[in-house]
């Protein structure tokens, strides 16, 4: 049953670690040939896998692991999709139903442990509501607002008959969340777009959610428009990058122009963003002279953090069609005069280039490190992941993503060691192209041991460490907010990572010397296999632009981006 119904599902992936509570069914998978397992060497690793997956297909990730500390371990990983809106389906084994609460081998209470970090799930105690639960659970997943779903299936019940549901008979009826917008809503934001004399759209990863249909439905909203737009960390990608509307990232670590734009505009249209604190800043002081239009498929995020005064609850690509019918119906109408202004304020926040920094010939600086990256890779058939951390923001700074779907990071819950696996999940999903994961090298050792099931899989990832012998955003916050007090932020008895990927079975290269780094990068990207380069960077380099933690967005950190004259007259703070 659990092997048909993921076949129904068009599952082709199951990312897993075999035990005890699973047993059953992983003797059927031996059994077929339709879908590949991938062992991976932490249920953790398996559950970012099948995020990278799942967030570079748009479809479902599949985890399969066992009870108690296989169901445990795989609970950060639930986190992360609930708090990104991942769509993945994990499958837990579990005691029979008759030693449920009897403390038994390997029991825990994976339901109960698991329900605020799901968006639904399951304990199957009758055989017979198998199938049509998995069903169910994918359904769940994939349906309004993405996320994850588990399904803790008894040993008893995996060696017990009963009759099999198929998708098409199963019960799904009680979860259809509203798609379609309201048209007179829809209405008066066309309104809002024909009056607004400083608007932004301010975009998420709901856009990528919604399809690659929404991103288009955007693209030429913001080209017929001629507004401006940033995006969040989970939204880049829905708009291209080289797209002359790009102000860029928001946020804390987002740039000077994206930022000021936002707090300084009359008309804030939000697709398929949550105002996250790492956007907001201050949220007394967020965008203060602003009308606020929110497109959300999700009701609960709908004043949830800030008050709009325009809520819109639907599908972003359905609200958008509707939006952009509505509008070319009416005339096409802006206030050109006022936009031209507008625009003439963002080009002298682009002209104050927040992401300047000095280089050197001496010393690999993490920025330069990334630009080089860019610059080697743009125009690949590229997916790219991150750790969590300084390279992180670095990467979303300084490399441009085309296209939805090729940007795999951990947003919401900041997960260190999500990057690794999940440029197993992206491989195994994409085998003929490249996918590099940025790191830093505290992050990149929480799930090292995946290195193994890229090798064992032939997956040609690149690691590509930016490696300071730092918590380098951890550091920086020391630094700069506690008195220079870098209480145990320092990483020591680090591994050489060279002989490390030896270790592993794959290769590996160090670099200190900028004039060697496009070398290495090249040798990098032409290795035909799991590739490790350990970047030696300027260990106390800060990551600027940041707004501090209780801030507005005007008042920003900058570090040596720019001059005085530059910012002074727009409340800006220089470090």
């Amino acid at each position: 049953m659990v092997v048909q119904a993921l076949k129904d599902q068009g599952v082709d992936t199951v990312f897993g670690y075999p035990g005890g509570a699973v047993l059953p069914i992983y003797d059927e998978i031996f059994q077929q040939n339709d879908i590949r397992h991938v062992l991976v060497r932490h249920e953790q690793g398996a559950v970012h896998a099948a995020e990278g997956y799942a967030r570079s297909t748009g479809r479902p990730g599949v985890v399969l692991v066992t009870s108690g500390p296989g169901a445990t371990n795989a609970v950060t990983g639930l986190t992360d999709a609930l708090m990104d809106s991942i769509p993945i389906v994990v499958l837990t084994g579990q005691v029979p139903t008759f030693m449920i609460g009897t403390d038994g081998f390997q029991e825990a209470d994976t339901v109960g442990i698991t329900r605020p970090c799901t968006k639904h799930n399951w304990l199957v105690k009758d055989t017979s509501k198998l199938s049509e639960i998995i069903h169910q659970a994918f359904h769940v997943a994939k349906s309004g607002r993405p996320g994850p779903t588990l399904i803790d299936i008894p040993k008893d019940v995996q060696f017990a008959t009963g009759t099999y549901t198929p998708p098409a008979k199963a019960r799904v009826s009680h979860y259809q969340p509203q798609v379609k917008g309201d048209t007179a809503a829809i209405t008066r934001l066309v309104e809002m777009i024909e009056t607004a004399e400083r608007p932004i759209f301010y975009t998420g990863g709901g856009v990528i959610n919604s399809g690659p249909g929404a991103s288009q439905l955007l693209r030429e909203l913001v080209e017929a428009t001629g507004f401006p737009i940033t995006s969040t960390l989970m939204g880049l990608g829905a708009y291209p990058a080289s797209g002359d509307k790009w102000l860029g990232m928001l946020g804390m670590h987002g740039l000077y122009e994206a930022n000021m734009a936002m707090h300084d505009c009359d008309l804030m249209i939000n697709v398929g963003a949550r105002f996250d604190d790492r956007i907001t800043g201050r949220l007394d002081s967020f965008s203060p002279g602003s009308k606020k239009a929110h497109i959300d498929i999700d009701p609960s995020s709908i004043n949830k953090v800030i008050h709009v005064d325009l809520p819109i609850i639907g599908d972003v690509g359905h609200v958008l069609e509707d939006l952009l019918r509505i509008w070319k119906a009416r005339g096409r109408k802006v206030q050109k005069d006022a936009l031209a202004k507008w625009w003439t304020k963002i080009e002298k926040w682009q002209a104050v280039k927040c992401l300047s920094y000095t280089n050197s010939d001496k010393i690999i600086k993490p920025q330069y490190a990334l630009e080089r990256l860019e610059e080697l890779t743009r125009g690949m058939d590229r997916y790219v992941a991150t750790e969590v951390g300084q390279h992180q923001m670095w990467a979303a700074q300084f490399m441009g993503f085309e296209e939805p779907g090729r940007w795999l990071t951990s947003g919401g819950l900041g997960t260190m060691g999500y990057g690794l696996p999940a440029t197993v999940g992206a491989q195994m999903a994409h085998p003929d192209s490249l996918v590099i994961n940025v790191a830093g090298d505290a992050s990149w050792l929480m799930n090292m041991q995946e290195m193994g099931t890229a090798v064992q899989f032939r997956l040609p990832i690149k690691q590509f460490i930016l490696n300071n012998e730092r918590l380098g955003m951890v550091r920086q916050w020391q630094q700069l907010l506690h008195g220079e007090r870098y209480s145990h932020s320092w990483s020591e008895s680090l591994p050489d990572f060279v002989k490390l990927a030896e270790a592993f079975g794959c290769k590996g290269r160090m670099v200190k010397d900028p004039a060697e780094l496009d070398d290495a990068i090249k040798e990098m990207l032409a290795y035909d296999g799991p590739f490790i380069l350990d970047v030696l960077v300027e260990k106390h380099e800060n990551c600027f632009p940041m707004i501090p933690s209780g801030e507005p967005h005007n008042k920003m950190l900058l570090g040596d981006a720019s001059t005085d004259d530059a910012i002074g007259s727009s409340g800006a703070v220089l470090v």
